[in-house]
């Protein structure tokens, strides 16, 4: 059965809980970081505390991924996604990477902060996936053995300011602002059998009520074992790492159809910019400051159930 950790602030300080009977039972360890939670006996300490762990009042919950982790993202990685961008999935053969900076990592109730030269602020629900056990060499991994590096799962928001995404034409300045991050409640610890519900995830984000994106993970097209194997071959990652697998359809942004951008290529960059801008700036689906937004990730009948994100808009 999957455990349900937390990180969360008490009058104590910051500690970590289970989901046990009757609440939130305290772990008897002290974990600084996500990275010691899973190299210094955190799950096995979480698996004790389930059953004899003091129970904690009630707490603010923390991201369970602490800043010092790596924060590693995938971009176009679900079908519909890519067609509501103006893309052809059938064309995808790259897997698109990038990170966004660890200091957006925030807590799953944080005030999301428009900053004040953005306008077009939009959002992204994803699965997270958490390594217990890091590489430095290039692996194999597969499906089969994914629950040897990865620890846990967590809701991410990758919180995305579009007017400066494409102005700047890159994503780590549009996506790293601080609160640009949500992550949390739970970390999801599931037993190696049940990976293979990693796939009937259903992802869901609503604002103010109304949803705005739901799919399951199966729609994935790069699956993680793929992603971490490639992830391998570049770079160094730890336990602790995070690694968010991309976002369905539903997100605010619209890019103009095929033939106005045809007609805009004949304009000056700053031209065809104020032309994205005045389209743009008439859908009401990008978030404004007082609304609030909900994400949740689960499976259909419950069994494995991340939690849910609740966050505010607000100006600086």
């Amino acid at each position: 059965m999957a455990l349900r950790i937390a990180r969360v602030e008490t009058a104590e300080g910051i500690l970590w809980g289970v989901e046990g009977e009757g609440g939130l039972r305290r772990l008897s360890g002290s974990y600084p970081t996500t990275r010691a939670f899973f190299e210094g006996g955190g799950p096995e300490d979480g698996a004790r505390a389930r059953l004899t762990g003091t129970l904690l009042p009630q707490s603010r919950f923390l991201s369970p991924v602490t800043r010092e982790s790596k924060f590693v993202c995938q971009a176009t990685n679900y079908a519909d996604h890519i067609r509501e961008v103006g893309g052809d999935p059938s064309q995808v053969v790259n897997n698109i990477l990038f990170t966004k900076a660890s200091s957006c990592i925030s807590p799953p109730d944080v005030d999301i902060v428009r900053p004040a030269h953005v306008r077009l602020l939009d959002y992204e629900v994803e699965l997270g996936i958490v390594l217990k056990r890091g590489f430095d060499t290039t692996q194999t991994i597969t499906a089969e053995t994914l629950s040897e590096w990865v620890g846990g799962w967590v809701i991410v928001n990758d919180v995305t300011a579009r007017d400066v995404q494409i102005s700047h034409m890159q994503f780590h300045k549009s996506k790293s602002y601080r609160t640009f991050g949500p992550v949390g409640p739970w970390l999801v610890l599931p037993e190696a059998g049940e990976f293979d519900r990693l796939f009937d995830l259903e992802l869901m984000l609503c604002v103010d009520g109304a949803v705005r994106q739901k799919a399951q993970a199966r729609e994935m097209i790069f699956k993680p074992s793929d992603t971490l194997s490639e992830l391998s071959s570049i770079m160094d990652l730890h336990a602790g790492d995070l690694i968010a697998t991309g976002t369905p359809a539903g997100v605010a942004l619209r890019p103009p159809p095929a033939l106005a951008q045809a007609i805009g290529g004949f304009l000056s960059p700053a031209a065809r910019f104020r032309a994205f801008m005045r389209g743009q700036l008439k859908r009401a689906q990008y978030l404004q400051p007082g609304q609030t937004v909900t994400a949740s990730i689960r499976t259909p009948d419950g069994a494995i159930d991340l939690g849910v994100q609740t966050n505010r808009v607000v100006n600086p």
